[in-house]
């Protein structure tokens, strides 16, 4: 198992917060928190085990896209020009937070394969594996906060951000 386990990266993210807060409180420092939910784009690394990258990797280099378990997990993709949006938002306003900013529009990993397999190469198979145990079955971000604080929300659809995300992959992995 690997040691970077949900639980994990959740302890570590929650540790980031408190020590935020305890720098603020006790040398007055001006901080903002954001929890960063599922970002993609342009630019990713090609081998970072992410979802979207890993998918539209393999369906560009014609190998199957591999879905683990039934692909009916959930997950929310936010496109990286709307993560910075919110962030600046966030950067300009006068609240400490936290905010989560990501996309509250949820796909299951079976849909995500299917639009990948639509956008990116139509004749990609998509296969399946065993699923981890401690895969969690949904993740679904609140932005109510970040949208009454700042009107904020992602714009980008997950199409059109793959789409876009396409020709930088294509290019760094030498595929026409």
């Amino acid at each position: 198992m690997s040691a970077y386990t949900p639980a994990v990266l959740c302890t570590g993210k929650r540790a980031a917060e408190c020590l935020t807060m305890d720098y603020h409180r006790e040398h007055g420092l001006e901080v903002r928190i954001v929890r960063i939910f599922n970002t993609y784009g342009p630019k990713m690394a090609l081998d970072d085990g992410r979802v979207v990258s890993n998918f539209v990797a393999q369906a560009i280099t014609g190998q199957p896209i591999t879905v683990y378990g039934n692909g009916q997990q959930t997950r929310s993709f936010q496109y990286v020009d709307d993560l910075i949006a919110g962030m600046v938002a966030v950067m300009d306003g006068d609240e400490i937070g936290p905010f989560n900013i990501g996309n509250p529009g949820e796909f299951t990993m079976l849909e995500l394969a299917q639009l990948v397999k639509e956008v990116v190469n139509p004749n990609t198979e998509i296969v399946f594996r065993e699923n981890t145990a401690d895969d969690p079955t949904r993740r679904r971000p609140d932005i109510t906060k970040m949208h009454n604080k700042f009107g904020w929300e992602p714009k980008i659809q997950l199409k059109d951000g793959l789409a876009r995300m396409v020709d930088d992959f294509k290019q760094r992995l030498h595929v026409e």
